[in-house]
């Protein structure tokens, strides 16, 4: 049964792809990306204001450094960027010398360490990979990936999540918690079926994964042993990635593309590109801080 829950429009602007949404509590302040636009947007969510910033490149994440600074993931590397006055300095590159991939979906593990996912620009075979930055070093977690998605982590930081959206597959591996690296191999904890594909995902306070489905309308709600709990409707079929939002973080800020969709597809679709605010009654945790030493 698909569950319909209160639900407002944070920004109308219509991304083509929008991405990598994350929230920071000391700020009441959401961020999140129109990959192909190269576009980052900040959403005060008391006030309600949303500004739009031009980054020049396509970029897919970021984590919080500290009160002045952001880690930025693009398609050419990870970029320093200050909050004061928007400007970015390359932190280091990342497949820098591959035009023809880019950065997708990622997350901050509780340690510090950021999960990165690469893929083909247009979604060529096993082009891209998942990356791991931990401690101002990148290391290769899992080569030959075609779409990385659904990065994110058990409350106790013991368990990764990820997907290859076209294998149909999430799956779980476990890992120090300590460093956020694997110390095993990744094993299959559910299969997907049915209409879209497994996207973005973000794990709550009980360990439970919220997921997008893409093409779809709706976000899947699954506890750790992989059992669908909820599905939650949301008012544009691409649903891509959730984040939890708000003081309490009982809300889920979805955002969604109308990537590949043509006119009529779109005139079916008015609110394909939107980013919503679902009132979720969700038990949502704070996003960590990205260590860079």
């Amino acid at each position: 049964m698909m569950e319909q829950v209160p639900t407002s429009v944070l920004s109308a602007e219509q991304c083509h792809l929008g991405e990598g949404p994350t929230y920071d509590a000391t700020t009441d302040t959401a961020w999140w990306f129109d990959i192909r636009e190269g576009k980052l947007f900040e959403a005060q969510l008391g006030s309600g204001s949303v500004r739009i910033h031009a980054l020049g490149r396509m970029a897919s994440a970021l984590g919080r450094i500290d009160a002045e600074r952001q880690l930025i993931v693009a398609e050419d590397g990870l970029y320093i960027r200050k909050l004061a006055d928007g400007a970015m300095t390359l932190f280091c590159p990342l497949e820098a010398d591959n035009p023809a991939t880019r950065s997708n979906d990622c997350r901050v593990h509780q340690s510090g360490t950021f999960w990165i996912g690469t893929m083909g620009k247009k979604a060529e075979p096993k082009a891209g990979a998942i990356y791991a930055l931990h401690r101002g070093k990148i290391s290769t977690l899992f080569p030959g990936i075609s779409i990385p998605n659904s990065i994110c982590f058990s409350p106790d930081g013991a368990t990764g999540y990820f997907t290859d959206t076209p294998r149909a597959m999430l799956y779980a591996v476990p890992l120090n918690p300590a460093t956020g690296l694997p110390r095993g191999e990744p094993e299959v904890l559910l299969r997907h079926s049915g209409i879209g594909g497994l996207d973005g995902s973000v794990c709550d306070a009980d360990g439970q994964i919220w997921n997008a489905c893409w093409g779809a309308s709706r976000v899947d709600v699954y506890s750790p042993q992989g059992e669908r709990l909820r599905s939650i409707g949301v008012p544009a079929k691409q649903a891509s990635c959730p984040a939890f939002v708000g003081p309490d973080l009982s809300r889920l800020l979805v955002t969604s593309a109308w990537q590949d969709m043509d006119a009529a597809a779109r005139a079916a679709d008015p609110q394909a590109g939107c980013t919503f605010l679902l009132e979720a009654s969700a038990r949502g945790r704070a996003e960590p801080d990205v260590k860079l030493a």
